[in-house]
């Protein structure tokens, strides 16, 4: 029996919303937009700037690579990348036709030190505000909770626009989401619907997954794994999914399709997947459902943690992957349950300490708690409420698991951000 028509109208617009194509870490590319919407506003390149940063920006730009920057790193970087070469219409794409004058032109700010960069106390994790000064103007944009959502810009000390805090930021209604009508709407939906979707996150996905095989990107995780493990799919699946995450936090300018605003996150819920489905011949459109699946379980497990916290977000990817291979396997929602609750009894404590190349392995680790979780579940073997942290129902252990990550980890995370902002 399929969902109702409001559920699944929701769970339609909630993929739309989520599933975007993004090159390089969100939260870099959030500040490259920020500097290519700043020079829109003030109608010339601006000759300073100051970004005022959260501590989870900070934190997650700090190590990464920048796509189409030449190897850099950093706010500076990445705010003044956008600025000289950034197309802010392209939103999360905003880098995807940056040339070698906008490079040399952002190496020269960067050398002459011409973006002011501070720590912003916010109790907003994903909190932006960049300020512009040039000849003739200056601007300022702020950005809050996701990483385009503009909520107010100013020109030449005028506001030219705003718009409440929570106004349009969350989009479809994420309070619909549950375990039962996601299975329902995976098992139902009109592969029409959500075919070109899912379409371009296997092509992208798998497109930077072969990438990071082939190339030179961090540590060559995906290549050690899949040269010194014993063959197997699990083996494969690490190896590609690693590889993929690897090649993106390097720097690769290819694009990937991510989820809950990262794409660590976006590969760590569909790459396995794909290559589970591709080596076990299964058709087309069941692993389509299955993406289905595993994408809006992601976004479920997230809407309790948010965008950004201490808790490492390919946790709740991974964990939606393996309950995936669950869903793949026929098997119904229990045992879909099962699978997500060992998984949650086993690796919820891993924290995020940035974004960088190691989330690589990461994610090798928690596919690999979560690929055991999903062979216990099918073995009837669960571990029962009350143990830690599991509750009687997986959605009051998803929202107990997000609590933690949200509330919980919030001295974690104040602790992991002096580390990093000092050392």
């Amino acid at each position: 029996m399929a969902v109702d028509e409001k559920i699944y109208n929701e769970y339609l617009k909630i993929l739309k919303e989520e599933l975007v194509e993004a090159m390089g870490c969100t939260e870099p590319i959030a500040l490259a937009y920020a500097g290519a919407k700043i020079r829109e506003i003030m109608g010339e390149t601006p000759e300073r700037l100051e970004a005022l940063c959260s501590g989870n920006m900070l934190k997650n730009v700090r190590c990464v690579t920048i796509p189409n920057s030449g190897g850099m790193v950093g706010i500076s970087a990445a705010v003044w990348l956008g600025v000289f070469g950034g197309e802010a219409a392209a939103e999360m794409d905003v880098l995807h036709n940056v040339s070698d004058e906008d490079r040399q032109a952002m190496r020269r700010e960067v050398e002459k030190d011409s973006c002011k960069v501070e720590y912003l106390e916010s109790s907003i994790p994903l909190h932006i505000i960049v300020k512009a000064y040039g000849k003739e103007h200056s601007a300022e944009l702020e950005i809050r909770h996701t990483h385009i959502n503009i909520v107010k810009t100013v020109k030449d000390g005028q506001v030219i626009f705003s718009k409440k805090d929570t106004e349009n930021y969350s989009g479809a209604d994420r309070s619909l989401l549950n375990l039962n009508d996601i299975k329902e709407f995976a098992d139902t939906v009109d592969l029409k619907d959500v075919e070109y979707l899912i379409e371009r996150q296997v092509r992208d996905n798998m497109d930077i997954a072969y990438e990071g095989l082939s190339g030179d990107y961090g540590v060559h995780l995906g290549q050690v794994i899949k040269k010194s493990y014993p063959e197997s799919v699990l083996a494969r699946m690490k190896a590609y999914t690693a590889a993929a995450s690897e090649a993106r936090m390097g720097g690769c300018n290819m694009p990937v399709v991510i989820n809950s605003g990262s794409g660590n996150q976006g590969i760590a819920c569909s790459v396995p997947v794909i290559v589970y489905a591709r080596e076990n011949s299964l058709p087309r459109q069941k692993m389509y459902r299955a993406l289905v699946f595993a994408n809006l379980l992601t976004i479920y497990q997230k809407k309790f943690i948010g965008h950004l916290s201490a808790f490492c977000g390919v946790v709740s990817a991974s964990c939606s992957a393996g309950a995936a291979l669950t869903y793949l396997n026929g098997s119904g929602a229990d045992t879909i349950a099962a699978t997500i609750d060992n998984t949650m009894a086993n690796i919820p404590g891993i924290i995020c300490d940035g974004a960088k190349v190691s989330c690589a392995a990461k994610i090798a680790t928690c596919l690999d708690a979560a690929v055991m979780a999903h062979y216990m579940a099918l073995n009837g073997s669960s571990y029962s409420a009350h143990t830690g942290i599991i509750q009687d129902k997986v959605g009051d252990t998803i929202s107990c698991v997000g609590y933690i990550g949200r509330v919980g980890m919030r001295q974690t995370d104040k602790e992991l951000i002096n580390i990093l902002i000092n050392s």
